[in-house]
């Protein structure tokens, strides 16, 4: 797997909603950092944090566009991104954007998430 194919598989790993598909690609030390500046440190929170968001979210879609390579090696790899996210929350449609970067590793199954910022859109 390539970080451009990370990329696509997180992308469709997320749209299951599924702890268990997106599992495999976050590093056991992962940060995430939402966009509402709430941080999850190590991979037992931020699974915490993605089930809230995938109880919370129903039917919803996100997407990583205008992806910027900053540093693409052979062990690692970063990058900036726009995102997009729509579903249902309490049944209402409900929407977001913004900016973020990422920070991938090479694991012995591939690329894993280390590091995730999301951030208000830019201007």
């Amino acid at each position: 797997m390539t970080p451009e194919q990370f990329i696509k598989r997180y992308e469709a790993a997320l749209a299951t909603q599924d702890w268990q598909q997106v599992d495999p690609l976050i590093h056991p030390d992962a940060c995430v950092t939402f966009s509402s500046g709430a941080v999850h440190l190590g991979k037992p929170a931020v699974r915490q944090a993605y089930e809230r968001n995938f109880s919370l979210i129903q039917d919803e879609t996100y997407q990583i566009e205008d992806v910027h390579w900053v540093m693409k090696g052979t062990e690692t790899a970063v990058y900036l991104f726009s995102f997009h996210w729509s579903g249902l929350i309490k049944g209402e449609p409900a929407s977001g954007a913004g900016t973020g970067s990422a920070v991938l590793i090479k694991h012995s199954d591939g690329w894993q998430l280390l590091a995730e910022h999301l951030g208000p859109k830019s201007r």
